[in-house]
């Protein structure tokens, strides 16, 4: 796929084939989520209508990247939770909370990725990643946790559940963890 400047049309005709206009050739879903996964920007349109049906298209790239491997992105308690939004008065919040929770995730991924290639050089660690990505789903968690809290401020009639407190006091004793592991691993890094 030739990448060009600005962004690319893509038309959906009737029989469901894409066509890229950047390219002037047919393209399929996998094609499209390459092309995410390589920052090219896009839009889909209708090629009858002319309507934008990227939401739609991009949507049905996540289902289909979500059935066809075993390792899905998007828990089961995730998706609940989302479809409870729908038709909820803070529908209109959670677009832009997911959008600064994934940028700042990517941004946070990013600079994990030079601090431990700076601290140790190009090793095994740092093309595996398992510890740095655990401390990234940590992160994610929290970022969770802080959003769950920032619902209940905008519903502030519900009081918390038994079970949540007990929840919010198992958290706080795994960020404490957390601390202490961050301690350790600040501290092998200093070592070196």
């Amino acid at each position: 796929m030739a990448k060009n400047e600005g962004q690319i049309a893509i038309k959906k005709y009737a029989n469901r084939r894409l066509y890229n206009t950047g390219t002037s050739t047919y393209v399929t879903l996998e094609d499209l989520a390459e092309m995410v996964k390589k920052g090219e920007d896009f839009t889909v349109q209708d090629a009858k209508s002319g309507d934008d049906i990227t939401h739609q298209v991009l949507t049905q790239i996540i289902f289909e990247q979500e059935s066809k491997t075993g390792n899905t992105l998007l828990p089961i308690s995730f998706l609940r939770q989302l479809i409870t939004y729908y038709g909820d008065q803070m529908q209109m919040v959670v677009p832009s909370f997911l959008e600064h929770s994934m940028r700042a995730f990517t941004e946070q991924q990013v600079q994990m990725r030079e601090q431990v290639t700076r601290a140790f050089g190009e090793t095994p660690l740092t093309k595996n990643l398992a510890l740095p990505m655990q401390m990234v789903e940590d992160q994610v968690r929290r970022n969770t946790e802080m959003f769950q809290q920032a619902m209940q401020m905008f519903s502030p009639f519900k009081a918390p559940t038994a079970a949540a407190k007990e929840g919010r006091k198992a958290e706080a004793k795994d960020i404490d963890e957390l601390k202490e592991q961050l301690r350790a691993l600040q501290s092998k890094l200093d070592s070196l």
